[in-house]
């Protein structure tokens, strides 16, 4: 028999301890799980636990991330929804998930139930999370907009931010009043956000306070990532903006997005100085709204958009990121395979996007 590598043990070891803590979790909650609990399940050591998790909120975080990431896609919708129809999809994906008032304490539908509370208790979660909401409202919203190019006003993030609320807030009641929510109400409730005039407009940011980007003639090989949105391999390159971004300045990419011609690629190469915690919340937060935006949106209508969860910092590192923090905001232009711009602080994606390409 063969035996295994360093790097498969480890692997390996990852497994069993992510399995032994879903069904801590599952069994017992959040709070009376306890770390001693997991490697006795998992037949591994305490300190094996701790070698590949930092804590038992990373793990947890870890595990929802990874149960999000193996839901099933749902198939497709069909060309020609309107915003309403899209969002009573989007809706109706989201209430298949919310735990039924008959259903069991320790059923895995409840696992998630600790999710806001363990957020809401350190801002080093607090404050990240808040930006990874914004960044589901800007996908939700652009989604939208792909529906509806014509539409009054143009920006929708605002109805998305709305739907969100009402989602998310439908999800926390159904844990903690089991029985209160009316699916079909919510599914309703969303549909009829498409009706709201919300007054919803883009406003760049003040330029007198915007450092106007560098020129630059810099090499541009980027390595093989993965987008979060698609869950497919991308290289990012030939034309367009990447924007290195903290997890406390993620809604900063909708100023590349706005200002970025509308044939240019724009990757958003999320960041920070806590993966081990932060990460698998990146991965769950990005994962869920996935999920439902597969089947309430023809590809047709998916953002240009691609969100690249980089842990390593090896995308960051190819574009002249080398050391980063959840306050980093850089982005550069790309153009024929060259970086041929560069804007660092508050506003750089507005400024890297409004460089021409050539």
């Amino acid at each position: 028999m063969r035996r295994l590598t360093r790097a498969e043990t480890q692997e390996r070891n990852r497994a069993k301890v992510l399995a032994a803590a879903r069904q801590e979790f599952t069994a017992r909650g959040f709070r009376d799980t306890k770390i001693d609990g997991i490697a006795e399940r998992a037949k591994l050591t305490r300190g094996a636990v701790y070698s590949n998790f930092p804590g038992k909120r990373a793990l947890y975080f870890a595990v929802l991330a990874q149960d999000a990431e193996r839901v099933p896609e749902p198939a497709p919708p069909e060309p020609g929804l309107t915003v309403g129809e899209a969002l009573g999809a989007l809706a109706r994906a989201w209430v298949a998930r919310l735990p039924l008032a008959t259903a069991e304490q320790d059923t895995a539908v409840r696992l998630d139930m600790d999710l806001v509370a363990e957020v809401v208790a350190d801002e080093r979660t607090r404050r990240p999370y808040a930006q990874l909401m914004k960044l589901d409202a800007i996908l939700l919203g652009l989604a939208l907009e792909g529906l509806s190019p014509s539409r009054a006003g143009g920006r929708l993030v605002g109805v998305a931010e709305a739907a969100l609320t009402t989602l998310h807030g439908a999800r926390q009641l159904a844990a903690l009043a089991p029985g209160f929510v009316e699916p079909f109400n919510i599914v309703a409730a969303c549909e009829q956000l498409a009706e709201l005039d919300l007054d919803d407009t883009w406003q760049p940011p003040h330029l007198p306070h915007v450092s106007a980007a560098r020129r630059v003639d810099e090499p541009w090989s980027p390595p093989t990532v993965v987008d979060a949105i698609r869950a497919q391999p991308v290289q990012p390159g030939g034309d367009g903006v990447v924007a290195v971004l903290g997890l406390h300045r993620i809604a900063a990419v909708e100023e590349a997005l706005r200002a970025a011609p509308a044939d240019a690629d724009v990757t958003a190469a999320l960041v920070t100085s806590t993966p081990g915690e932060l990460a698998p919340l990146a991965r769950l937060t990005v994962a869920e709204l996935r999920t439902c935006l597969l089947g309430a949106f023809p590809s047709s209508a998916w953002p240009r958009l691609r969100v690249v969860l980089d842990v390593s910092g090896s995308l960051a590192a190819a574009a002249g990121v080398p050391a980063v923090s959840d306050a980093t905001e850089t982005a550069v232009r790309v153009a024929a395979g060259r970086i041929v711009a560069r804007a660092e602080g508050w506003g750089a994606c507005h400024a890297a996007a409004s460089v021409p390409g050539s």
